[in-house]
């Protein structure tokens, strides 16, 4: 079954980090990318633009209106995401546990493709 694994963050906490930490984080993203990819288990994934690069589009009694940013402010935001085959939801909330946002202040939301 596919899981999506949706990261959220603060973005000013991740350019508060020292960069030794920075990279120490990096290096766990890209080792769980890694294993993912050998196990067949990574279907996609991605880091996001800043918040302030989205456009959010609405469509109101026929007209489309678009405003820069999200579409509602929050405390963290969606930074990336992983797109990953896990054979149950235990095995996909253990990967989302090893995301290193979900311990550096942020969250990692699971939830099922349909």
């Amino acid at each position: 079954m596919k899981y999506l694994l949706l990261i959220y963050e603060k973005e000013g906490d991740w350019a508060g980090l020292p960069p030794k930490e920075q990279e120490q984080a990096m290096g766990e993203y890209r080792a769980l990318s890694v294993e993912l990819a050998s196990k067949g288990k990574l279907v996609g994934g991605h880091q996001l633009a800043p918040v302030a690069t989205a456009t959010t589009v609405r469509v109101r009694d026929g007209k489309v209106l678009s405003t820069d940013g999200p579409f509602a402010e929050t405390r963290e935001q969606l930074g990336g995401f992983y797109l990953i085959e896990a054979d149950n939801l235990d095995e996909a909330l253990a990967y989302a546990a090893r995301v290193p946002a979900a311990r550096m202040k942020g969250s990692v939301e699971v939830r099922p493709v349909v």
